[in-house]
């Protein structure tokens, strides 16, 4: 193993080269959760690996509830599978609320009172209703007090990770709440080691190669309980060294890529990443993906990868942004080092499959 094969197999495996899922709620299953709080590039993080889709198929499958975001590790924003959310939440609900402990605390906000804006919250939503965060607080305000926007966050996400709510439909451009009893099918509940195990099997196989320190830092689960999953994985699971590292992934016949010089346009190694995308996102060490040299960064005041980067033949070679006027969409680049003519070439191509994805275009010049 070495670096280049760590990429084009965590480029396989995340689907982003080549990818034989057709519907956003497929991909969102495979990958057991994809980080969410950039609602619009989350989106997109579903559009790069679900050849053909758009953002309005992306966002008719959310508002149908095939797909849904809720608050289930770090804590943070993630799109998860209805099948998946009341397992993924009693997994990780526990590890969220520890975080969260000191923030409850300083809201001055008591078990009681969780329990007091819980049953209000189903009184208001039962019945397949969906309200916005700014309807449920004005009905919640008439019996608790809700206080500023972090005191409501923690009722509200409490509410999540006690496995009252969920997303609804949008309301325009407003995020819905709705019951999760009344928005997903009843599942067989797992037991703690069984989920451990379900999630560390689907993370390495969507993820690989990763090493346990990155497996515990995207789930956010114990260093005890992420061994115990990888203790617990199937024999065809590989544990590879490479510097002194435990790569950890289910070989695949299609993780060795064909070289630049010969890949075919239907393999994807360079593309627009979204901020936070699983492909940054899943790995404490980035080291693989994102490696320039000190002084190439010297002009760059981004958080990165958390920002959008641009990925060249699966490496972070630049940022981008975007600005959509009316029907069209103007994509800004930079680069850490000028870019080869090919490489331009290619994140061209990038950049058009973006603006498609959106269904804007792109202005002459405004690439």
């Amino acid at each position: 193993m070495d670096t280049a094969e760590i990429i084009n197999s965590r480029l396989v495996n995340q689907k982003i080269a080549y990818s034989g899922i057709t519907r956003p709620e497929d991909i969102v299953k495979y990958m057991v959760a994809m980080q969410a709080q950039e609602y619009a590039m989350a989106k997109w993080a579903i559009g790069l690996r679900v050849p053909g889709t758009t953002d309005e198929t992306v966002e008719q499958a959310f508002n149908e509830g095939r797909i849904l975001r809720t608050h289930i590790m770090r804590p943070t924003w993630h799109f998860v599978a209805p099948e998946d959310i009341r397992w993924m939440i009693a997994l990780t609900a526990p590890r969220v609320n520890a975080i969260n402990a000191f923030m409850y605390r300083k809201c001055e906000i008591d078990d009681k009172t969780f329990k007091t804006c819980n049953d209000l919250i189903v009184k208001n939503l039962e019945g397949g209703k969906f309200l916005t965060r700014n309807a449920l607080k004005e009905e919640l305000d008439k019996k608790i007090i809700t206080g500023d926007s972090i005191r409501l966050s923690c009722l509200m996400m409490k509410a999540e990770l006690d496995g009252i709510i969920c997303s609804g439909p949008r309301e325009g451009k407003q995020f819905t709440y709705a019951l999760i009893d009344e928005r997903v099918p009843a599942k067989k509940t797992l037991t703690h080691d069984e989920a451990v195990i379900k999630l560390a099997s689907q993370y390495f196989t969507s993820r690989g190669p990763a090493q346990l320190q990155d497996f515990v830092m995207w789930s956010g689960l114990t260093v005890k309980d992420a061994k115990t999953g990888i203790a617990a994985l199937s024999k065809d699971f590989v544990h590879e060294k490479f510097e002194e590292k435990v790569y950890i992934y289910l070989p695949s016949r299609d993780t060795k890529l064909p070289s630049r010089d010969t890949k075919p346009k239907n393999i994807q190694s360079t593309f627009l990443m979204p901020d936070y995308d699983e492909y940054g996102m899943s790995y404490k060490d980035r080291s693989a993906i994102f490696a320039p040299p000190p002084e190439a960064l010297q002009n760059f005041k981004l958080n990165i990868p958390y920002n959008r980067m641009i990925v060249s033949e699966g490496e972070i070679v630049g940022s981008w942004k975007r600005t959509v006027k009316n029907k069209d969409v103007i994509i800004e680049t930079e680069y850490f080092r000028k870019p080869t003519k090919k490489q331009e070439k290619d994140i061209d191509r990038a950049v058009k499959k973006f603006s498609s994805f959106i269904g804007k275009s792109i202005p002459e010049g405004g690439e």
